[in-house]
């Protein structure tokens, strides 16, 4: 691999981490539009398991702003040890693990979610996209009210 190729693959790393905790942030932040940018524009594919299966971004933004967009509920997303993979100069696939904390502040209510993420990647005119983003819990801990 020349100078530049290698440069150029340690920057599509980059931009992808960046994505990631961009949209991590984003979650927490309840910062909609920011989520929404994180997505590629047109036919996606989000699963949630039990939250859903959306095959494009609208779908699961409206959901998020419903669930999510309350000043009750507090969310921490932190995500760790990237296994990037880049696939082509335009095209990743990455693994995330996540750590997972819920508050609701009007009951009291708390959960706990550990699992991972596997998503691909696609580079746009408009830098790097999800594309494709699927979540699975391995532990969860809920205490109610």
């Amino acid at each position: 691999m020349s100078l530049e190729q290698r440069i150029a693959r340690l920057e599509a790393l980059e931009a992808i981490r960046r994505l990631k905790h961009r949209y991590l942030n984003a979650c927490d932040l309840k910062d909609v539009e920011c989520i929404r940018d994180c997505f590629a524009a047109g036919e996606v594919l989000i699963d949630y398991g039990p939250l859903g299966l959306f095959k494009e971004r609208e779908a699961f933004v409206a959901l998020y702003r419903e669930l999510a967009c309350r000043d009750a509920v507090i969310d921490l997303h932190h995500g760790a040890n990237p296994e990037i993979e880049l696939l082509s100069a335009s095209e990743a696939e990455g693994r995330w693990a996540l750590w997972y904390f819920n508050i609701d502040a009007s009951s009291g209510a708390t959960r706990q979610l550990g699992g991972f993420y596997q998503d691909r990647y696609r580079l746009t005119e408009a830098g790097w996209k999800i594309v494709e983003t699927r979540f699975r819990a391995h532990s969860e801990y809920s205490r109610p009210a």
